[in-house]
């Protein structure tokens, strides 16, 4: 059999393979550019970017668990001036797509960055709608529906370049927020992000995260994750990158056969720095040991 076509097709960008890193867990690439071949990347998100630095919340911020780990890290970053001068000159090294995740409290926040980011030679911008609105007394943007599709619709507007929303699970309708986003003019969608969860420990009897609670990543999600993909793929029209959970080749073609067009790697690169090539070619064995041709044939073969 030749070689199968890994080339996929988000909003237009054309990405030599489905193989991206999940937002938060790559920083902007430098550092497994020691383990790993960046060319070989279908794309990189980098960490999220606010228009102002963010410090973040306090330590302990990251906790193991069974099956994955919590992380209250709080989007620390320098801001979007930091990341245009020192990462993306980097980025612009390599033969792969530059994806920005873009982070804010405020709508008005969110467009500062997606605005400054709009003359500059990135691929495409990820909203992070995970962010508490403060205007709103905190609420997730994520979270409802009218906030969803109203920061969608104005980022949207600001941006020149296609718009991904990343969708946060924790809510009861996951399909109602992903038609929420994609009235609001949303290209392709991303998700999910962590799952809210907490850690005790039994001999202090404190939390073991500053922040009380975090975000849950890892293996122990995936099911949860691959689920939502199912459900947004079969009720909108657009692209679908999935992500949670995927260590190996066989994870990612799982969300594959739930309707994702492209897979995001997170936390499998904090315990192996080469498992974004890994997950790559164990895709590629993927497809040639069943006699797939394209990533679009995998996505349809689904039998229910």
């Amino acid at each position: 059999m030749n070689k199968p076509d890994m080339q996929i097709n988000i909003a237009g960008v054309e990405l030599k393979n489905p193989v991206i890193t999940a937002s938060g867990t790559f920083g902007s690439g430098k550092e497994y550019s020691e383990y790993i071949d960046l060319n070989k990347l279908g794309a990189i998100t980098v960490k999220g970017v606010s228009d102002i630095p963010w410090k973040g919340n306090d330590s302990p911020r990251i906790a193991e668990t069974y099956g994955g780990m919590l992380n209250s890290v709080g989007l620390q970053n320098p801001g979007v001036e930091a990341f245009i001068e020192e990462d993306l000159s980097f980025l612009k090294r390599y033969d792969t797509k530059i994806i920005v995740n873009i982070v804010g409290r405020t709508v008005e926040e969110y467009c500062r960055v997606a605005e400054r980011l709009s003359d500059t030679d990135i691929d495409m911008i990820e909203l992070n709608i995970s962010c508490p609105n403060v205007k709103e007394g905190g609420v997730s943007f994520g979270t409802d529906l009218l906030m969803a599709e109203r920061i969608t619709e104005a980022v949207k507007k600001t941006a020149k370049q296609p718009l991904i929303v990343k969708l946060s699970p924790n809510v009861t309708d996951i399909v109602s927020i992903a038609k929420a986003v994609v009235a609001g003019g949303a290209d392709a969608i991303s998700l999910i992000n962590t799952l809210l969860g907490m850690a005790i420990d039994i001999n202090t009897r404190k939390p073991i995260l500053a922040n009380i609670v975090g975000g849950l990543s890892g293996p122990a999600i995936r099911p949860v994750a691959i689920r939502m993909v199912y459900e947004v793929a079969k009720a909108v029209d657009v692209p679908i990158i999935g992500m949670g959970g995927i260590m190996t080749g066989e994870d990612a073609v799982e969300f594959m056969l739930a309707g994702a067009t492209g897979v995001a790697v997170g936390m499998a690169n904090f315990t192996n720095p080469t498992a974004t090539i890994d997950v790559l070619n164990g895709i590629e064995d993927y497809m040639i040991r069943h006699g797939f041709n394209n990533i679009e044939e995998i996505r349809k073969s689904l039998i229910l």
